[in-house]
């Protein structure tokens, strides 16, 4: 009689040359703050990737063209009625539904996929450790979160290649060069440190540097959790691998009784 094999509804893991795809538990909180913060980090927390990037990119490029980060700078100096006058409603009005979008569906995915991690964590699947391939080798094992965290605050992005998430390092670091560029925010670096306050605030481009605090703590905040569930997933691999070893009835010597 052919035994019927476990078929394997729900994997933990996907381990590939572009990275760790991995379930874990969130809190569903946490996602929605983020996703209140910049449309689009909650669902990279998730590691839902399409719909992060979609999400993130329109963030921008609505933003840019409401102008609705100017008009807050300026409701924050007390100008009103400047902060009235900049606005694009064309474009505004294109902005409150998608962003409340945002937070309601990561809040949602968040809540499902703890569900499912609890179910992919009882069925136990096999765990890859090891993909090689003609451009990149990706294989688990523990890093320090921390240094991914100084990685990120140094040049947001670098954390992502320290945990080996590739897609993410080269969404991270294009977005940041983009950010950095139109908010000038190293050339306002570079005249504070001689002391020049003054060309400081004139130089820099308060719509896009308010994209700063967001991207620049996200990426840290992101590599340093990726960190952390890796090194979980790693423990998980190894688990099964001495379980597998050592002590499954095929790994079991056999004795038989010594004929008299």
């Amino acid at each position: 009689m052919i035994r019927e094999q476990r078929t394997i509804r729900r994997r933990i893991a996907d381990i590939s040359l572009f990275g760790t795809t991995q379930l874990h538990f969130r809190n569903p909180w946490i996602v929605l703050w983020w996703s209140a913060a910049f449309p689009g980090t909650g669902h990279l927390l998730l590691q839902k990737y399409l719909r992060g990037f979609l999400l993130f990119v329109w963030e921008i490029v609505v933003n840019t063209q409401s102008q609705l980060n100017l008009a807050m700078v300026y409701s924050f100096n007390g100008r009103i009625e400047d902060a009235k006058a900049v606005i694009d409603w064309r474009w505004m009005a294109l902005y409150a539904p998608v962003y409340l979008f945002a937070m309601y569906d990561s809040y949602r995915s968040a809540v499902d996929m703890n569900k499912f991690t609890y179910l992919a964590q009882r069925e136990n699947a096999p765990i890859g450790c090891f993909v090689i391939g003609p451009i990149e080798i990706n294989y688990l094992d523990k890093r320090k979160p921390w240094v991914a965290f100084i990685w990120s605050l140094l040049a947001p992005g670098m954390g992502y290649l320290y945990a080996h998430r590739i897609i993410n390092a080269l969404f991270a670091t294009v977005t940041w060069i983009l950010v950095a560029y139109m908010s000038k925010c190293y050339l306002v670096l570079h005249y504070t440190m001689l002391g020049r306050l003054d060309l400081a605030i004139m130089a820099i481009d308060w719509e896009w540097a308010l994209y700063i605090p967001s991207i620049y703590f996200f990426t840290a905040y992101d590599a340093y959790v990726n960190t952390v569930e890796t090194n979980k997933l790693f423990d998980m691999e190894m688990k099964q691998y001495l379980k597998r070893a050592f002590f499954s009835p095929s790994a079991l010597p056999s004795f038989k009784p010594k004929e008299s």
